[in-house]
């Protein structure tokens, strides 16, 4: 709905919209739209100019010259609450509180000015461990971003809905880098202490779900809850069969929970509370990168109406979007609200995981496609989070690079590493959780040499791990990295499970790998210790 709200002096009961500018701190605005529906965010994009549509009905979008998120520009202020228990480093940097409350008043008093889009929605799928969030948009699009991408609360429940956390998004708002204390002039900053989170200068939205990621990230853990970068997804036949995901941007989170042959908890962002595992969110953010309906049918057939597509191209006089085009940016996403995979679970929560898959892409090529991890491997992985950047990818990048990311989320994890991964451990230990590495990477040779691991092989390992046909293979040790790999698999040739055997030259295999394991003891040196007894 929209209506012209004037908090300035009132003595009547507020209506929703109004108790919702109020909360955002903004006395004045002409044009405000409160809780519009996917339909009227659609409309209001294509008449504003912000999209376009395509064959399928999904509104395309493009997010300017921010096609991902900028972790050089993301802060979090430091004060009493955060001062000792953020680990602040180049991952998380620290801002001012009185340069956060000099933007935070420019930019609401910029949005007396502009339409705004409003919305209160959930994060979290148990209501236990629940964040309520009041969100402001100035452009539709990214609306309708949040409106997928979080929990939506029922209508009956607006009334009486409390907000526990603010967002402000303004991509049209910059800073002032010598004024207010950002490196540039776009910016996400993240308030604990007030709850607010400030995204400006950038079009890209999921700033916005990785600030909330992060805000969980902070919280949780005080109520003993593990906040997790995975997905999840549980058998259809058997409630108790849990598995979870964990893996950085590329290696498979979301394609592989994807499985038509389970029921989707979530694909990104998830807690492990004393009852078991919980969605932060309400949709779904996946890459759609060479997307094909025959290789990932749930994704492809998700992208319609109400979804949305950014930084796509189509393909000439037509509204069929070209999934090959990496014109703007090789980071082409598709955000739909978890409804549209078929087989999602309403609410979505699970009991505690029996299998937890740590998935990496590979690019030298050298770690097996599946390896059984002990306790103790699964911490040291788990605290390492590795994959590989592959050529192209980057500016500079021609060769793979080694890429570490602590918890397989270092950029949205305020607190230490050793709080993470001392939580996973004894959840693991209590829960008897068996992990898993996966590569979903390379074969045969390392980028530009092997081959991509085939997507069907990677499907049929995880699916014999989880209907628990692997139990009755044997396995072999890998010399290198002392990893239990299995002989055999259905649907599997045997000459893929030991990589050192789809090499043409072994030596030259043994040489890499001990490449690759070089770095990782350089790596475990700069990490905190996590003294850990799992």
């Amino acid at each position: 709905m929209v209506a012209e709200v004037n908090l300035s002096s009132t003595s009547r009961s507020l209506l929703p919209e109004e108790k919702a500018l109020r909360f955002l701190g903004i006395q004045t605005n002409k044009e405000v739209y409160f809780q519009p529906t996917p339909a009227n965010l659609i409309e209001h994009a294509l008449r504003r100019g912000e999209g376009v549509l395509t064959d399928t009905g999904a509104l395309m979008c493009t997010t300017g010259h921010y096609t991902g998120r900028s972790p050089k520009d993301r802060y979090i202020v430091r004060d009493q609450l955060t001062d000792s228990r953020v680990d602040w480093g180049t991952v998380n940097l620290p801002f001012h509180e009185e340069q956060f409350d000099q933007l935070h008043r420019r930019m609401r008093h910029f949005v007396e000015h502009h339409p705004v889009y409003v919305r209160y929605a959930l994060a979290g799928a148990d209501p236990n461990h629940q964040l309520k969030l009041c969100i402001l948009t100035t452009q539709a699009w990214q609306n309708l971003f949040c409106t997928n991408m979080f929990l939506r609360p029922l209508p009956s429940e607006l009334a009486s809905f409390t907000p526990d956390f603010t967002i402000i998004a303004i991509p049209e708002f910059h800073a002032n880098p010598a004024v207010d204390g950002t490196r540039s002039t776009n910016f996400s900053i993240l308030n604990l202490s007030k709850r607010t989170i400030l995204v400006g200068g950038t079009g890209y939205a999921g700033e916005i779900k990785k600030g909330v990621f992060s805000a969980l990230n902070f919280l949780l853990p005080q109520q003993e809850v593990l906040p997790m970068h995975c997905s999840a997804n549980v058998s259809l036949d058997d409630p108790t069969d849990v598995a979870l995901y964990f893996g950085l941007s590329g290696t498979g989170k979301t394609t592989l929970s994807a499985d038509p042959e389970r029921g989707l908890i979530g694909d990104d962002e998830h807690g492990w509370s004393a009852n078991g595992v919980f969605n932060f969110e309400g949709g779904c953010y996946a890459k759609v990168i060479d997307l094909t309906r025959e290789r990932e049918p749930q994704i492809f057939d998700a992208i319609r109406y109400g979804s949305i597509v950014e930084n796509t191209r189509l393909l000439p006089n037509s509204r069929t979007v070209d999934y090959t085009d990496t014109t703007l940016t090789e980071n082409t996403r598709t955000s739909y609200p978890i409804t549209f995979i078929g087989n999602a679970i309403e609410p979505s929560v699970g009991v505690h995981p029996k299998n937890i898959f740590f998935l990496t892409c590979d690019a030298f090529g050298v770690l097996p496609p599946l390896a059984r991890l002990t306790p103790e491997q699964a911490m040291d992985y788990f605290v390492l989070g590795y994959t590989a950047k592959v050529a192209g990818t980057e500016m500079g990048v021609k060769e793979p690079q080694a890429t570490f990311s602590s918890c397989f989320g270092a950029a949205f994890m305020p607190l230490r590493v050793s709080e993470y991964a001392r939580m996973l451990g004894q959840k693991i230990q209590e829960q008897g959780a068996t992990v898993w590495l996966v590569n979903t990477g390379w074969t045969g040779g390392g980028f530009g040499v092997g081959q991509r691991i085939n997507l069907s092989y990677t499907r049929a390992l995880i699916r014999a791990v989880l209907t628990g046909t692997l139990s009755a293979s044997p396995f072999n040790t890998h010399p290198i990295f002392d990893l239990a790999m299995p002989a055999t698999c259905p649907d599997v040739p045997d000459s893929i499970l030991d990589p050192r055997q789809t090499w043409s030259d072994p030596t030259v295999y043994d040489e890499k790998a001990n490449d690759l394991k070089d770095l990782f003891s350089e790596k475990r040196r700069s990490v905190t210790p996590t003294s850990l007894s799992v």
